[in-house]
């Protein structure tokens, strides 16, 4: 056997060696599978209070690392469950004892949103003693996410699937995202795109067979504070079908064309999501809105009910905030014109209750038959106030017609000087 051919054996049986005893030193040192089970678990319940029950667990080092943990379920009323969630750490991170991870992978999860809520400013981290000393984060400590039939179920009990992958910089600021509704006619998709390396992103949403396309740009303040503010223009939206793409129904039909502005501050992501607020002035032509007919409704002094009103244009402002119970919306400065005849009003809508006012102009602007809004999305409801349905039966025994308005209007004005008891109760300050 010459001298170069020894050398090759010798080295190969000096590795075979070696990676026999770091297969054996990694079976003596490195969990099984039951072990890493039970030890997520109960780090998990150590930083949040709460139980986590994981089925089943594998892990591995070849080809490349990966752990594999399936079958959890929160210990909750209401469980968060994941079927299997697939984790693929950087080799090289882990001999540097450095949290830098390649790639998460959720699979066929469920969140209700009271489950995810009893998480708030529950989680404690202890550096110090994570997997047993000092780890550190890497700049990138979570390059890619990715997210796969993952239901969010919301405080009506409405569930609804998502799909989403999202690729990370430095500081957790997204480089790409793409986010969707799967199985949803017409499609509905969120892409996201970082200009450069600067905090300033494009954003492009195709949803109810429209766009809502525009740029975001998050500042960082005083004391650390994010402040995310955007630009959007709805273009083309089908109103109906944007919200029936996430399980709701609306009393407006007809394309939606306008300005969106959204601003929001916090300490981190949740922070800024709760604080969210939008601010759109639209215009949708022509609108139908369903629950009510305005004509009959001025022809009868608010006492016939039902039907739907057609616009040649529907226009105003959508101010939307998030509330502890769901996102309250303001409408103001609407006005609608249907033939000869014009509305304008305004209204708050929370958990889907309506409330507000209007008013009908028979002449334009020169005589407004005021109405109240009431009543839910599903079943909107106008009606005159007390003092509006005297003046407005007055109105009408003196001057049928226009005199129906003109006495309604009058007898709101005398409502609103005087009041009557009812009133002054309910307008006490406490």
């Amino acid at each position: 056997m010459t001298r170069t051919r020894r050398w090759i054996v010798g080295t190969a049986a000096v590795a075979a060696v070696l990676l026999g005893g770091l297969a054996l030193l990694a079976h003596l040192l490195l969990p099984s599978d039951e072990e890493l089970a039970a030890e997520v678990g109960a780090r998990f319940e150590k930083a949040t209070g709460i139980g986590l029950r994981v089925g089943a667990a594998h892990w591995s080092l070849r080809p490349v690392p990966v752990v594999v943990l399936g079958d959890i379920a929160t210990a909750q009323a209401q469980p968060i469950t994941i079927d299997r969630i697939v984790v693929r750490p950087r080799l090289a991170g882990l001999w540097r004892r450095q949290i830098a991870i390649d790639e998460v992978e959720i699979i066929d999860a469920v969140l209700p949103r009271a489950s995810v809520r009893a998480f708030r400013d529950r989680l404690q981290v202890d550096d110090a003693s994570t997997a047993g000393g000092a780890w550190t984060l890497a700049e990138i400590p979570l390059a890619h996410l990715r997210l796969q039939n993952v239901t969010w179920v919301d405080r009506r009990g409405i569930a609804l699937a998502y799909d989403a992958d999202v690729r990370f910089d430095a500081g957790w600021r997204p480089r790409e995202v793409e986010a969707r509704r799967p199985g949803v006619s017409p499609a509905v998709v969120l892409r996201v795109e970082r200009e450069g390396g600067e905090d300033r992103w494009r954003a492009l949403i195709d949803v109810g067979g429209g766009t809502w396309n525009g740029s975001a740009v998050l500042q960082t303040l005083d004391g650390g504070r994010l402040r995310l503010t955007a630009e959007l223009a709805p273009q083309g939206v089908d109103i109906a079908g944007m919200l029936g793409a996430f399980g709701r129904r609306t009393a407006v039909e007809g394309k939606l064309n306008g300005r969106t502005q959204v601003e929001t501050e916090g300490d981190d992501a949740a922070a800024l999501l709760r604080g969210l607020r939008t601010r759109t002035r639209f215009s949708v032509k022509p609108a139908v809105v369903k629950g009510f007919d305005l004509a009959r409704a001025a022809s009868t002094a608010g006492t016939e009910r039902g039907g739907q009103t057609v616009f040649d244009e529907l226009t105003g402002t959508l101010e939307t905030q998030m509330a502890e119970d769901g996102m309250v919306l303001r409408y103001t400065g609407l006005r609608g014109r249907s033939g000869v005849l014009t509305a304008s009003g305004s209204a708050t809508v929370f958990n889907r209750k309506l409330d507000g006012e209007a008013a009908i102009d028979l002449v334009d602007g020169v005589v407004g038959l005021p109405l109240q809004l009431g009543g839910t999305l599903d079943q909107p409801r106008l009606s005159l106030t007390g003092g509006a349905l005297t003046g407005a039966a007055i109105g009408t025994a003196v001057l049928p017609g226009v005199g129906t308005a003109i006495g309604a209007r009058i007898g709101q004005q005398v409502e609103k000087l005087f009041g009557d008891d009812e009133d002054k109760k309910k307008k006490k300050p406490r």
